[in-house]
C-alpha cells in the first residue's frame, strides 16, 4: 500500500503528536504541608518524548486562600526544562499556574500556548480546589484534583475568556513512565492520545483507567493570529491544561 501511494504521489497520513506542558509538582496532597518542588517540561506524555525546547515561562504563580504569589524569579533550568519548589505553609488547596512562552511548531504551521495548571491540597483540607486563575483558557475542575482514585471520572468546564466553550476539544494523556507500573504499550497510535469533546455547556468528563498524572488539555484557537519567522500571519493553538494524579486503591503510587 504505501508504494501504491508513493506511486500515485502520495503518503499515509501520519497522526499529529499530541504537545503538553507537563507541570508536574512532587505530590497532589501534602498531608502536613511543607517543601513541594515543581517539574516543567515540553513533551509527549504517553510516548516519552521527544522533549522539546522550552523557553523560560513567562510566569509562575501560586494561588493560595485568596492571595496570589509570583513566583518566577525561583524558576531554575533544567535538563529537561524547568523546576523550582514552594512552601506549602497553611492548609488550603494550593493552585500553581504556568504561562509559557509560544511555541513555533513549524510542522503544523502555528504557535503553541497552553496556559497549565495544578493543585497542590496542603493539609489535605479539601478546600479551594476549585479556584479559577483568570487564564485566556483554563479547565474549571468540577471534581475536586486532588485525592483521587484510579478509575474515578474526572470532570471540568472548559473556559474561554471567562466563559464557557461550547463542544471544546479536549485531548487527554497520560505520563508512560513506568512510575506506577509497567510501561503502557498501545496497541496502535490511536490509543496515545484520547480526544473527546465538552458538551454546550463546555463541561466533559473522563474516567481515568490507571494511577499516575493524568493532562487534560483544552484546544481552542486564540483570537489574534501571531507572526512565524518567515513573516507569516499563522494561528495561535490556546490551551487550558490541568494535570490531576489518580492513586491505585492498592495503596500503590
Amino acid at each position: 500500500m504505501a508504494v501504491l501511494l508513493c506511486a500515485l504521489g502520495g503518503a499515509p497520513a501520519l497522526p499529529a503528536q499530541a504537545h503538553f506542558l507537563q507541570v508536574i509538582p512532587s505530590t497532589d496532597v501534602a498531608p502536613e504541608g511543607g517543601a513541594v518542588t515543581l517539574d516543567l517540561s515540553f513533551t509527549h506524555p504517553f510516548e516519552g518524548g521527544p522533549v522539546m525546547a522550552l523557553d523560560k515561562p513567562q510566569s509562575l504563580t501560586l494561588t493560595q486562600n485568596g492571595t496570589t504569589s509570583d513566583l518566577t524569579a525561583r524558576l531554575v533550568q533544567t535538563p529537561t526544562g524547568w523546576g523550582s519548589s514552594l512552601f506549602l505553609a497553611e492548609p488550603g488547596a494550593a493552585v500553581i499556574g504556568v504561562t509559557p512562552e509560544p511555541y513555533w511548531e513549524p510542522v503544523e504551521g502555528k504557535f503553541i500556548q497552553h496556559f497549565t495548571k495544578v493543585i497542590v491540597d496542603s493539609y489535605a483540607s479539601g478546600e479551594g480546589w476549585d479556584r479559577l486563575l483568570g487564564l485566556p483558557v483554563e479547565i474549571q475542575p468540577l471534581t475536586r484534583p486532588t485525592g483521587v482514585w484510579a478509575g474515578n471520572l474526572f470532570s471540568g468546564v472548559v473556559l474561554k475568556a471567562g466563559a464557557p466553550l461550547p463542544f471544546a476539544e479536549i485531548e487527554v494523556e497520560f505520563i508512560n513512565d513506568g512510575a506506577t507500573g509497567e510501561v503502557v504499550v498501545a496497541p496502535n497510535d490511536a490509543f496515545v492520545t484520547q480526544v473527546l469533546k465538552a458538551d454546550a455547556n463546555g463541561t466533559f468528563s473522563y474516567a481515568m483507567p490507571r494511577a499516575g498524572w493524568w493532562g487534560f488539555a483544552a484546544l481552542t484557537e486564540a483570537d489574534t493570529p501571531m507572526v512565524a519567522p518567515d513573516g507569516r500571519s499563522v494561528p495561535v493553538e490556546a490551551g487550558g491544561l490541568i494535570w490531576v494524579r489518580a492513586t491505585d486503591m492498592s495503596g500503590g503510587a
